[in-house]
């Protein structure tokens, strides 16, 4: 009897991660790059892929809140945006699709807990949206994927709901840990008027954080941009133990 030919590209328990996602791949090596920490494979990681979902998931929660809040004017549609495509809204999300039951990690990533680190699952989600993309090379099925994994989450986002601002945020985290409040500073206006792009870096004064530097249409939005990244390293360090914080 011939020996049975082992798919070394596909993933172990592809069709229970596709139930899950909603969606079934013809390309199996796609999911399993989306699925892949730089840990395990720097050369075949999730990370070209979480670029292309991180812009398609932006365009597809920001197209869903315009049609849904037709009433809300670009600053409430900017604060909800910003809500459901944070970092701590993709764990919930990676939670609901139990993705991590599918990471493929390293053995020190694995380890020291990589399976349950918010940024490797929320990056997960991201990356996972580029390859239902690539795969089915239709933007209307992924919309539909993307749309059922957040049906919940987009519902609870509403005037009443919606979570504080990325700069409100920051500085309660800061706060609440005693460390100094954040330092924005204007870089540079680039442009003129009405097409003018504001450049703002954000500091802290807390060990091992770099400045976030990012652009906007105005100096608020920048600053908020900014600050949303802020929060999303200080998260990411405070969980990979790089930084330690007093409790609160």
């Amino acid at each position: 009897m011939p020996a049975t030919k082992v798919n070394k590209d596909k993933l172990p328990k592809l069709a229970e991660l596709e139930r899950a996602l909603g969606y079934t791949f013809v390309d199996a090596k796609l999911p399993k790059q989306a699925l892949t920490h730089r840990s395990y494979a720097s050369s075949a990681s999730y990370e070209r892929l979480e670029f292309l979902g991180d812009a398609l998931l932006g365009m597809i929660i920001g197209e869903a809140l315009y049609h849904k809040f037709p009433k809300h004017d670009e600053g409430k549609l900017t604060r909800m945006r910003a809500t459901l495509v944070r970092q701590e809204t993709l764990v919930k999300v990676a939670n609901k699709l139990e993705l991590s039951n599918h990471l493929i990690l390293g053995d020190g990533e694995r380890i020291g807990g990589g399976r349950k680190r918010a940024s490797i699952l929320a990056d997960t989600v991201e990356s996972l949206i580029g390859a239902i993309y690539l795969d089915s090379g239709e933007l209307e099925v992924t919309r539909n994927c993307v749309l059922n994994w957040f049906a919940e989450l987009i519902e609870a986002v509403d005037d009443q709901r919606v979570l504080k601002d990325a700069k409100s945020r920051l500085q309660e985290w800061l706060q609440g840990k005693q460390f100094a409040l954040p330092n924005y500073e204007l870089l540079e206006i680039k442009g003129n008027a009405p097409d003018e792009v504001f450049v703002v870096e954000c500091q802290v004064d807390v060990p091992n954080t770099a400045p976030i530097i990012e652009t906007g249409n105005s100096r608020r939005i920048a600053e908020q941009k900014s600050a949303e990244k802020m929060i999303n390293q200080l998260n990411t360090l405070v969980a990979e133990r790089v930084i330690k914080v007093k409790k609160t």
